[in-house]
């Protein structure tokens, strides 16, 4: 028989040393050294494949099947309830499937989950829910099932942090749905090292994976995540779950979103919103009003964007503020936007526009706490601040799309025509987009630009002060 020796591979780059170290020697990332184990190099073997009874060939415990024999009924989605979390899951949780939900210290991971616990036990009879914590009591727990609404008798809690334990309440409760929060605080007797460490994370995992294939349980583990906004604890982790998610939100915002990262039941790229209450969690099904601030008439320095949010078309306001300064160095402040695309479109506008804002502060925000970094709100980011630099407000129940290049054009997006769909539906009756073929909303007047010229014209920001140039185009 073939004797194993065991490795330490990278989970980043691969690179295997002999030794386990802390970080990388390769790629320099610390903590992604997983233990491997390796065969040995054997003498050959007789017979023409080497796989005869006796030579080290196992009989399989159940026969490989024709996959038109394979019954996927087991594997149907049960909803959770909620129906922000089951269109990010794909239509709901799968049986026997493990879900990592990882996030931020405070961000409302646990109010979510029992909110899930309950939701779930309200299915049905035969639908239990175990709820297993480590990092806080029974007591704490149970204050805040109650001061949200958790509360029902089918949702049973553990207090514990042993994984033989968690197995042995698992027996007595006979859950269909297993919640353990967090993955980063089980320990598994039999394994080595330390809590939270790498070793223990990926055996408590597996061994949760392992339950969750042969039992039919369903499993949500909570993650906790690096400064980087990674989850944290080895790589793997992410590959031996089948869903991964990312809890978000601002402390300053009540606005919550979880987005899915992996899926192997359906798309990856899926986003839902949420809204952090006093009296728990509730899910916002219709976001588009959250990042706009509604008023009667426009305002300078204001321009109305669609972004795309995975398939999800979310509006946007984008505000831009220009003021004159006696400071040698104009301080340009940025809150939502990507920084170095807002200092591309301000040298895009000095050059190609001939709008002068070297020599003044020029701030740009989005509203409602959004942060995005589509090359899509480049033209509305850019209409803002000529509408700001001008005092000029650009026409009412306008929508603008379209990423703006180095020479001053304005390139297409991915999903105009949803995004006009969205805009049209909230009331808007303009929209300026790049110049390329697409259909039109009913009742929607499109403005096709191809370069910042035209869509100065389109927006009506193409008026000079005395002294300046025309614009190109």
């Amino acid at each position: 028989m073939a004797k194993a020796r065991t490795s330490f591979r990278c989970s980043s780059c691969q690179h295997t040393v002999s030794k386990w170290v802390g970080r990388c020697p390769e790629c320099n990332t610390w903590g992604s050294m997983d233990e491997v184990s390796v065969l040995a190099p054997v003498a050959s073997r007789p017979g023409a494949s080497g796989l005869r009874s006796g030579t080290g060939a196992m009989v399989p415990t159940s026969p490989a099947m024709p996959l038109t024999k394979v019954s996927s009924v087991a594997s149907i989605a049960k909803t959770t309830g909620i129906g922000e979390l089951d269109r990010v899951l794909g239509g709901g949780v799968v049986p026997g499937s493990v879900v990592l939900l990882a996030g931020e210290p405070g961000v409302g991971k646990s109010t979510l989950l029992l909110e899930v616990v309950r939701r779930w036990a309200e299915r049905s009879d035969t639908d239990r829910a175990l709820y297993v914590t480590a990092e806080e009591s029974a007591g704490q727990v149970r204050l805040r099932a109650d001061r949200t609404g958790a509360v029902h008798e089918r949702v049973y809690l553990a207090a514990e942090s042993d994984l033989a334990t968690i197995f042995g309440h698992v027996d007595q409760v006979a859950p269909t749905l297993l919640i353990i929060d967090s993955v980063q605080t089980m320990l598994a007797a039999d394994v080595d090292g330390v809590i939270g460490g790498v070793t223990q994370v990926r055996a408590v995992t597996s061994a949760l994976t392992t339950l969750a294939k042969t039992s039919g349980i369903a499993v949500l583990l909570v993650g906790h995540v690096t400064k980087d906004g990674a989850v944290a604890g080895p790589r793997s982790l992410e590959h031996l779950v089948d869903v991964v998610l990312h809890f978000e939100g601002d402390k300053h915002s009540t606005l919550r979103m979880v987005r899915g990262i992996k899926n192997r039941f359906g798309a990856a790229d899926e986003v839902g919103c949420f809204e952090l209450r006093e009296g728990g969690i509730r899910e916002v099904s219709d976001p588009s009003g959250l990042f706009m601030h509604h008023r009667d008439d426009s305002v300078a320095g204001t321009a109305v964007t669609v972004t795309m949010d995975g398939k999800r078309p979310l509006p946007a306001e984008v505000q831009a503020l220009v003021a004159t300064t006696q400071m040698p160095t104009p301080r340009r402040a940025v809150s939502g936007l990507d920084h170095a695309r807002v200092a591309m479109i301000l040298a895009v506008l000095e050059k190609r526009c001939n709008v002068k804002v070297a020599d003044k502060e020029v701030y740009a925000a989005t509203v409602g706490g959004m942060r995005t970094t589509e090359p899509a709100v480049d033209l509305a980011l850019a209409l803002a601040v000529t509408s700001a630099h001008r005092d000029k407000p650009l026409p009412a129940h306008t929508v603008v799309l379209g990423e703006v290049g180095l020479a001053g054009e304005i390139r297409r997006v991915t999903g105009v025509d949803r995004r006009l769909a969205e805009a049209a539906r909230l009331g808007f009756t303009s929209a300026i987009v790049p110049d390329v073929p697409g259909e039109t909303p009913s009742g929607m007047r499109i403005h096709r630009v191809s370069d910042m010229g035209s869509a100065l014209r389109a927006a009506g920001l193409d008026v000079r002060r005395r002294g300046e140039p025309d614009a190109p185009g």
